[in-house]
């Protein structure tokens, strides 16, 4: 399965526009793939009832993770080099949405692949999770995650604004009222979304509420039903307006500071914007997903959706067929409503006109 999913993507690669694809980042992650997928092919031919064989393949695996450990933050690189050579147009924008939207859903259907193999045939096996097959832990304790994140975010917000709003946790189990809900799950894909989540809240919460004596918590409600188990994230950090909801979530778009590369220092995540976009993807992964309720003036629901059943948790992957092509050679038509300006007019600049 490997080599399938690393040869679709690499296609698709291919189908980027052509002065994105001869960036220095772009080509970087394409030697990446490219170096990958011959080193598994090594192993298609070998028998896997060899004990050897089977120790090589391990390590292989975890040379290749290793090596695309910054996948993300390289080829988000790519993406500004793009920008600052070529400015952006709408077309272009939304292929590579939907390219980057694809090729970062392969990458972790890669590496879940890479770690179940690699976790499993080590022997490694944690303690503290006797339940765990993997990375899968089979009666995931939800509301552990979510007190893990909350602490590891209010850590880090506590070091750089010195203070942090508190957590209020409600929880609804509708299968059985008394008893903890536990899911089976990756707890590290979860974890990843609800950082990320708190992290966004806190600092809205804190540079909202930077005069007040007392920041309002950050509210979680957590519900499991008969078919969804869901995670509602509530803030009261003033909220985003409505026509800036999607572009949270554009890889082309991102108003968040870049990043200082240095010589010995990896390119942070956030860095990039990439927080929101990327987590959405963990959600969708196993058929959830991840939506964003805002009220400007007020505050922000994020709602995470996970399946409550193991049997509906199946990968949601990129396939690489017709249909996908014609999304790259489509160009975008003029629409059929009547479109007001992206940005609120000024009115100043009208009065000092006249």
């Amino acid at each position: 399965e490997l080599p399938v999913r690393l040869s679709n993507i690499m296609k698709e690669l291919n189908l980027l526009p052509d002065r994105l694809l001869t960036t220095p980042s772009v080509q970087l992650v394409q030697r990446w793939y490219i170096q990958s997928f011959m080193e598994i092919l090594d192993f298609l031919d070998k028998s896997p009832d060899d004990h050897s064989v089977l120790d090589s393949f391990v390590e292989s695996l975890e040379t290749i993770r290793n090596r695309h450990n910054d996948v993300v933050p390289t080829m988000a690189q790519g993406v500004i080099e793009y920008k600052d050579a070529f400015g952006q147009d709408p077309v272009t924008s939304q292929n590579i949405q939907y390219f980057l939207d694809r090729f970062y859903m392969s990458r972790i259907s890669i590496r879940m692949l890479i770690n179940q193999h690699t976790l499993i045939f080590n022997g490694n096996t944690n303690p503290a999770h006797p339940n765990t097959i993997g990375c899968i832990d089979s009666l995931c304790d939800v509301t552990e995650v979510i007190r893990d994140a909350f602490e590891s975010a209010k850590m880090l917000c506590e070091q750089y604004y010195l203070g942090a709003p508190e957590l209020e946790l409600r929880e609804m189990n509708c299968k059985q009222i008394r008893d903890p809900i536990q899911i089976s799950y990756v707890p590290s894909h979860l974890y990843h979304m609800l950082f990320e989540l708190f992290k966004n809240a806190m600092r809205a919460t804190i540079e909202t509420n930077e005069f007040s004596n007392n920041l309002p918590p950050i509210r979680v409600m957590l519900a499991l039903g008969g078919e969804d188990l869901s995670i509602k994230v509530m803030d009261r950090g003033g909220g985003v307006p409505l026509r800036k909801i999607e572009t949270l979530f554009s890889y082309m778009y991102s108003t968040a500071p870049r990043p200082d590369f240095g010589d010995n220092q990896r390119a942070p995540l956030a860095g990039f914007g990439y927080g929101l976009p990327i987590s959405r993807l963990y959600a969708r992964y196993f058929q959830g997903d991840l939506q964003l309720y805002s009220m400007e003036g007020h505050g922000t629901d994020a709602v995470i959706h996970m399946k409550a059943l193991s049997t509906d948790s199946v990968e949601r992957l990129p396939v690489f067929n017709k249909t996908a092509l014609k999304h790259y050679k489509v160009n975008l038509e003029a629409d059929d409503w009547c479109v007001p300006s992206k940005e609120p007019l000024d009115l100043a600049i009208y009065r000092v006109a006249k």
